[in-house]
């Protein structure tokens, strides 16, 4: 069974975490990550800025969550460095940075970094040119840059009408290409949806080879809102604004959290003007899509957010489900 997973940012890494246990089990035979290069913060954006490579961060991020290897890798590769002309740079970053310049191609660089931290899937970016995200507000206002853009939306409370690559006719590798168009089950998201999910859909090669895809398409629904991003969206708006911003079809399949957060940490979130996303179940049938509806949370009271092993565990229950329906 083939499994394509297409995001970026926490969110796809935290989904990776669950998925890697399903390779193991072997109940994934084949497992793909595509990931979004348009990221422009922090070290990422530093180094795109003086190297002119797509943005390595969120690569990162996926390698070391399916790293099946010793745990003194896994932090060389997350680590950051504190101090002097290195300041604020992962070590992971500077890493891919490097093997890119002596490979003299990114997506070999990527291969390179998985083998070494014996990755239990392959990893892709959804392209290897280097991207930025650009977004217009109700206001007219034009914002440059994936760090910016929701920077922008919440200090402004404006809403994003269009967002787009610059520039805008990239390629995805032809790797990225067949995995999608190969594949058993496609997951999307969960992720900051305009900055981590979409991006991945505004290459024309990554839409066309979902569209054409027999793959069931499972939609996992972030947990929380996002400020100046998704502020008041419920479950399903989540899913009606990426059939309108990408043209695609609805997916077969949502995934929602039902569970509400602890008070004090949940008091602390809407505070910072993140609010849980309501389970509007009842409006996914209308659209034929079924919904599987459970508590998803980490039992925490620092974070809101998936829990790795609760996501993975219902997929497992969804491709068993599924496996049984085709061979009846």
């Amino acid at each position: 069974m083939k499994v394509v997973a297409i995001g970026g940012g926490t969110g796809l890494s935290s989904l990776l975490r669950g998925l890697k246990k399903l390779v193991k089990e072997e109940v994934i035979k084949e497992l793909t990550a595509v990931v979004t290069v348009a990221d422009s913060g922090g070290s990422t954006g530093r180094l795109r800025k003086d190297y002119n490579i797509p943005a390595p961060g969120d690569i990162r991020n996926c390698i070391v969550a399916l790293a099946d290897t010793e745990e003194l890798l896994k932090d060389l590769f997350q680590f950051r460095f504190e101090n002097g002309e290195l300041k604020g740079h992962a070590f992971g970053n500077i890493f891919l940075t490097a093997l890119t310049k002596i490979t003299g191609n990114f997506l070999d660089a990527v291969r390179y970094s998985c083998h070494i931290l014996k990755t239990l899937g392959e990893i892709l970016p959804s392209t290897v040119e280097n991207v930025h995200l650009v977004a217009k507000f109700d206001d007219g206002k034009v914002i440059k840059g994936e760090d910016k853009i929701p920077e922008y939306a919440k200090n402004s409370g404006q809403r994003i009408t269009e967002i787009w690559l610059e520039p805008q006719n990239v390629k995805a590798p032809i790797d990225t290409i067949e995995a999608i168009t190969n594949a058993d089950y496609i997951l999307i998201g969960p992720g900051s949806f305009y900055t981590s999910i979409i991006p991945n859909f505004l290459i024309e090669d990554i839409k066309n080879a979902f569209r054409q895809s027999k793959a069931k398409k499972i939609f996992i629904v972030n947990v929380m809102t996002q400020p100046g991003e998704t502020d008041g969206f419920t479950a399903f708006d989540h899913v009606k604004r990426f059939v309108e911003i990408t043209g695609l079809d609805f997916p077969d399949i949502a995934i929602v959290n039902t569970r509400m957060p602890y008070y004090k940490l949940l008091k602390k979130y809407l505070s910072e003007g993140q609010e849980p996303v309501v389970p509007d179940v009842a409006k996914f049938a209308k659209h034929n899509i079924q919904v599987f509806a459970e508590d998803l949370i980490v039992d925490s009271e620092e974070t809101i957010k998936h829990d790795p092993e609760k996501v993975g565990e219902l997929l497992k229950k969804i491709f068993e489900e599924l496996n049984r329906r085709r061979e009846v």
